[in-house]
């Protein structure tokens, strides 16, 4: 077992104090968003482990690669290769980030050897997949926080629409109350990402007006406009349905769900993967028909998970991923240490009071790396979370 030494990405959407004040330090005044737990190459945690040239820092990728089976376990090496299938995060949103959705196993696989096979470079700006792997995730909110997930009924976004009193706008509400529900959605996006660009600036301008003077449901869209002016993406956000989470509850995202985080700290686990198609709200490349092959255009509920509660302690979050598996834990003072062992790797996180793991004291925002099979149990007072690698 291992303390992990983790970085925080300073992206300019991530709040400028949540994360500071879960970990007890000063906030620099500049955005931090992600603070990541895990193997991925473009970060990964360091621990320290001794070898034959002596003790020192090491990349968990690295020590992973070293030995495969022995840190992951057969079966999990066996599964996913030699690499921690999950990344565990914790995410600290002071400003909406992208609109966007996750391709399936077999479309991650098609898109990836498809540009490969064009030459596209991997760092290309225009690169839509980074690697041949999904991404499900899964938030869990750690404070109230806001997010946008799945389409709603179009009537509904009909609905809010036509409140704005926008004309521009006519044509959009026509086409969300003319057609079936996945022809409906599908035309009234596709419209969005394809129109003029000064034409939709304008467009926004004054939806942006009416959703701040009107209020109640139509502020998060006033807001979402303040951090994005113009852009095509505060559109495509009316289409989907507003959920707000209170501590400890969570959403699942899977393959073809459009959804944004808007505020809010939480804890956040996904596939090991770097392929995301935006739909607005960023600067970045938008792949428009690449995002309507991806795209589930289906209304639906967010589907809000709260843990389910086992005799051990253990609350879990349910949820279809093989990759990872998280699971919330409240300790109490003077009980009996918590069993962790697990046949998998585990990273346990602290998010509150102060846990002994194994035999080291964790403080909220830290974090170890356990490898498969070893042994550990879990003391104190405070709330952990264990992210490992599903059954």
């Amino acid at each position: 077992m291992d303390r992990l030494s983790n970085t925080v990405r300073p992206y300019a959407w991530g709040s400028t104090t949540a994360i500071p004040a879960l970990l007890g330090i000063a906030p620099t005044g500049e955005p931090q968003a992600e603070m990541w737990m895990g193997a991925h190459p473009g970060a990964p945690s360091r621990i320290t482990r001794t070898t034959p040239s002596g003790t020192r820092e090491l990349p968990l990728t690295e020590v992973i690669a070293a030995d495969p089976e022995g840190e992951l376990g057969a079966a999990t090496a066996a599964r996913f290769g030699p690499r921690l299938p999950f990344l565990l995060k914790l995410l600290a949103a002071g400003a909406p980030l992208s609109v966007q959705v996750h391709p399936n196993l077999e479309q991650a696989r098609e898109g990836y050897a498809a540009e490969e096979a064009r030459g596209v470079p991997i760092d290309a700006p225009h690169r839509t997949y980074k690697d041949a792997n999904h991404k499900p995730e899964l938030i869990c909110a750690l404070t109230p926080f806001d997010g946008l997930c799945g389409f709603r009924p179009p009537t509904e976004a009909a609905d809010a629409m036509e409140a704005l009193g926008v004309d521009s706008l006519k044509p959009y509400v026509d086409l969300l109350r003319a057609h079936p529900e996945e022809a409906a959605l599908r035309e009234v996006l596709t419209a969005i990402l394809t129109a003029e660009p000064a034409e939709t600036a304008e467009t926004v301008a004054e939806a942006a007006a009416a959703a701040e003077r009107l209020g109640g449901a139509h502020a998060p869209y006033a807001r979402i406009a303040h951090h994005f002016p113009g852009d095509p993406g505060v559109l495509a956000a009316m289409l989907l349905n507003f959920v707000r989470l209170q501590p400890g509850e969570a959403l699942f995202l899977d393959a073809g769900v459009p959804h944004a985080y808007l505020d809010g700290l939480g804890v956040e686990i996904m596939a090991n993967s770097d392929n995301v198609l935006r739909c607005g709200l960023t600067p970045k490349h938008i792949d428009v028909p690449e995002l309507l092959r991806i795209v589930r255009f289906e209304a639906a509920e967010p589907g809000v998970l709260r843990p389910e509660a086992a005799p051990s302690g253990e609350e879990l979050y349910e949820t279809p991923a093989d990759e990872f598996a998280l699971s919330r834990y409240t300790l109490a003072s003077g009980a009996a240490p918590t069993e962790l062992t697990a046949p998998a790797p585990q990273i346990v996180l602290c998010t509150a009071g102060t846990i002994t793991v194994g035999e080291l004291p964790l403080a909220p925002g830290e974090s170890v790396y356990v490898p498969a099979g070893e042994p550990v149990g879990a003391t104190g007072a405070g709330i952990l979370f264990r992210a490992t690698v599903a059954a």
